[in-house]
């Protein structure tokens, strides 16, 4: 029988805690064989005694006055004789498996006596375990304190790093509300982005000051400014400027109306708080700028009438018609028109972006309405800054036209999109070669030549410029004063209201708009339409 199950029989323990003096392993309950190496419970082992670093010294070190003779082996017939003498050393099991028993306690000497007895240990072995033992009881009060105190730093550590935490915490909050704050500042005084794709340059606010005083044009660098020129809160002018692919709500209303040459021609109007604001640019902006001289559409002073004068009694007569004029003009053109004129890439860019559109086309999606963009934004055929602007993105055309027409000893006018071009004698053969230079310098500036339009009259047939017949004199078409002739005769029967063949919403004052135009190239005519019209009307 080994020691522990002496211990265990003789103090009423179990058997747990029984190592196999082998290997170590502990034995399992009951078993009589250890589980890792087979060795006999209770039988001693016969390998050499390996003693710990401090007892391989050539001399034992007995730090707290142990002597190694007091762990004379004792036989397991002794130890039960001395516990069955002593009656009160029960008490093997009570001690804590964390601590090393004291060796005066007679019960740890029948212990460790027995333990030397059976082969367990050697004496030396013992005397080093209980040194170690004695040792850790005189400095286990300073552990206790620095066990607390390690406990305290442990709470105090977490309590610190909760109060960085929470510190961290409230930090960022602050920040996030102090972004928010200057956000929601930023975005009631300042314009930063306004769609993509065309807010490249709203962080530039660098004016050409000079261009600006010498154009007699508002000095305006920043959103901010330009805000406040216009009247215009930044919400409210963000929100007229801002750009989407496909918006809910758009800022014109469209329609359509007949061409002459047949097809609709769309129309675009804009809300009333845009209409404001696109007549602020073109009273304090693009009415300063004068376009070229050979431009008269759409120019103070200058009409039809004006247009076709050049060309009266010439001896050819060339029309020549831009396709999609307005369209053509695109965001990027009219960008650098204002940019031209000195003004900052931001506030550039919100002009242009105030007087251009894309076309769209109405989708609905999950229940809503939203207006996609089918192209890129151009100048919209309605609002009142397209004219004024086309005549400013025209003028490096119609200085390249009116060149290239003087070269040939030609005479040119624009109007809109109408570009007219006439000649005095016999220079046929330059006709073809005018019609390539036009078609070229056209596609050099980004407009686009309509072919079916294109018409060449001699001297021989009916010339006409803008609608107006130019061959001796400016007058209209015979066939407009016939027909309104004929109106005002039949209205003397049959009533004025009967003659409105064609629907007009508003016949009367469409037939006194018709008498007016006569009157700029025949008042004569005019009077006697006119006339007519007072006694069929009254």
């Amino acid at each position: 029988m080994g020691l522990f199950d002496f211990v265990k029989k003789l103090f009423g323990g179990s058997d747990t805690g029984v190592v196999c003096p082998s290997c170590g392993t502990p034995y399992r309950a009951g078993a009589r064989y250890c589980g890792q190496c087979n060795h006999p419970r209770g039988v001693p082992t016969s390998r050499p005694t390996i003693l710990p670093p401090v007892m391989r010294q050539s001399k034992v070190q007995n730090l707290t006055g142990l002597d190694a003779q007091k762990f004379e082996p004792m036989t397991a017939a002794d130890a039960k004789a001395t516990i069955r003498d002593a009656g009160t050393l029960r008490s093997a099991f009570l001690d804590p498996l964390t601590v090393i028993p004291d060796p005066t306690l007679p019960r740890i000497q029948i212990i460790d006596r027995t333990m030397v007895g059976l082969g367990l240990i050697s004496p030396e072995e013992l005397t080093h375990i209980h040194e170690v033992g004695l040792q850790y009881a005189e400095i286990k009060g300073d552990l206790s304190v620095a066990r607390a105190a390690g406990e305290r730093a442990v709470q105090l550590s977490r309590e610190e790093r909760a109060a960085r935490k929470q510190q961290k915490i409230e930090e960022a909050q602050r920040r996030r509300q102090a972004r928010a704050e200057a956000i929601a500042r930023r975005r009631a005084t300042d314009i930063v982005f306004l769609g993509r794709g065309v807010s490249r340059g709203l962080a530039d606010r660098r004016a050409n000051v000079e261009r600006l005083k010498a154009n007699d044009l508002p000095i305006i660098s920043s959103p901010a400014e330009l805000s406040v020129a216009m009247n215009i809160p930044i919400p409210r002018l963000r929100f007229l400027a801002f750009h989407s692919d496909a918006p809910q709500r758009v800022h014109y209303v469209t329609f359509t109306v007949p061409k002459k040459s047949g097809g609709m021609r769309l129309l675009s109007a804009p809300h009333q708080s845009l209409a404001t604001a696109q007549q602020w640019i073109l009273e304090n902006i693009l009415s300063k700028i004068s376009p070229h001289d050979a431009a008269h559409g759409f120019v103070p002073g200058r009409s039809t009438l004006t247009n076709a004068e050049p060309h009266v009694g010439a001896d050819t007569v060339v029309n020549v018609d831009l396709r999609d004029f307005f369209p053509t003009i695109t965001f990027a053109r009219v960008l650098g028109v204002f940019r031209a004129l000195g003004y900052s890439p931001a506030v550039a860019t919100i002009l242009a972006l105030l007087c251009t559109e894309a076309p769209r086309r109405p989708m609905t999606y999950d229940g809503q309405t939203y207006y996609a963009a089918t192209g890129p934004r151009a100048l919209p055929q309605g609002a009142c800054t397209s004219p004024a602007l086309s005549n400013l993105v025209a003028r490096r055309l119609d200085r390249r036209m009116l060149g290239i027409a003087q070269k040939l000893g030609w005479a040119y006018t624009r109007y809109a999109d109408d570009l007219s071009f006439s000649q005095r004698g016999e220079l046929t053969a330059s006709i073809g070669y005018l019609l390539a230079r036009i078609r070229h310098i056209a596609d050099d500036e980004g407009f686009t030549v309509n072919e079916k339009k294109t018409r060449v009259q001699r001297r021989n047939q009916q010339q006409s410029v803008t609608g107006l017949v130019v061959n001796d004199r400016i007058n209209v078409p015979r066939k407009t004063i016939r027909r309104l002739r004929a109106i005002l005769h039949r209205a003397q029967r049959e009533g004025l209201a009967a003659q409105n063949r064609d629907h007009h919403p508003h016949f009367e004052a469409w037939v006194r708009g018709t008498i007016a135009y006569i009157s700029m190239s025949n008042p004569a005519a005019a009077q006697r339409l006119r006339t007519a019209l007072d006694r069929v009307a009254s």
